[in-house]
């Protein structure tokens, strides 16, 4: 056990970001570090509500699952046999440093507004050759997915940096919008919104204290995924989330990367613009 633990340990030092600070000082941080600071500036409610999840954040299974994510990022695969090293994630093709914090954004080649989910399926498939069908790109739920795990190692590369989702271009501001339209449209049958849950700090579901969108410090949290759910055993994506989010509202499931999807992230995101991000989380 303690010989696990070590690993983890180790596992989480070589994954994390260099130590040098920067992005608002939180950069080369451990995810529990930055959460513990976050913490001690806020006494957020949310943010504290689990000791037992900061204890184990050190030991977080996602590590394990990033470690798979970085093999396959770099293999040959695909019917065309290359590594997804030539998809550009918005700095260049195979930068991931800083890339998860700055999507959605719009990539030209694609002519849309993209999350990393959507973007890492673009380029399975006109990089990779896979089709939409093969298991490597159809399933994206769960830890043993290849998507979840390439998310993982992908997102975590951006842990400790300032959320920044790009505004400049049309559609990236049109989706930004539409997705604060549809955060605060009541609809379905309890008429809920998702500003029903997040829209005051302190709110609870049962025993659980909810995050507020209109303190920073705990959006930051709510939106880090991916994240390993302790009651799933699973690590879990921002679409992942999104969909339970509706499934509470008793709403249609919503279609992974769709433009209503993708509309909602960015404006997730772009309400915790400049907080760091808490890379790989672990959540309740």
């Amino acid at each position: 056990m303690l010989r696990k633990a070590v690993g983890v340990a180790a596992l989480a030092a070589v994954l994390s970001a260099p130590a040098a600070l920067a992005g608002g000082g939180y950069e080369g941080m451990a995810p529990e570090e930055i959460l513990d600071a976050l913490i001690e500036k806020t006494g957020s409610a949310y943010l504290s509500q689990s000791p037992q999840n900061r204890m184990m954040m050190p030991d977080n299974p996602a590590y394990w699952v990033a470690e798979e994510g970085k093999a396959l990022f770099h293999a040959k695969r695909g019917p065309k046999q290359v590594s997804l090293e030539g998809c550009d994630f918005g700095k260049g093709p195979g930068v991931l440093k800083g890339a998860y914090v700055e999507l959605p954004r719009y990539f030209p080649d694609a002519g849309r507004v993209m999350d990393l989910e959507s973007r890492l399926v673009y380029c399975m498939i006109t990089l990779q050759g896979f089709s939409k069908d093969d298991p490597a790109v159809k399933k994206l739920h769960g830890s043993n997915t290849d998507i979840m795990k390439l998310m993982t190692y992908i997102a975590m590369q951006s842990n400790g940096m300032p959320w920044n989702p790009p505004l400049g271009h049309p559609l990236e501001r049109a989706m930004r919008d539409a997705g604060e339209v549809l955060f605060y449209r009541r609809m379905g049958p309890m008429d809920f919104s998702c500003n029903t849950c997040h829209g005051q700090q302190g709110r609870r579901i049962r025993a659980s204290v909810l995050p507020s969108v209109y303190v920073p410090e705990e959006w930051t949290k709510a939106i880090s995924w991916p994240a390993e759910r302790v009651g799933q055993g699973n690590v879990r994506s921002s679409q992942h989330r999104l969909r339970g989010c509706l499934w509470q509202m008793r709403l249609p499931r919503i279609i992974e990367g769709s433009d209503a999807s993708i509309a909602l992230l960015s404006f997730w995101t772009d309400r915790a613009r400049g907080q760091p991000a808490i890379l790989p989380d672990l959540k309740r």
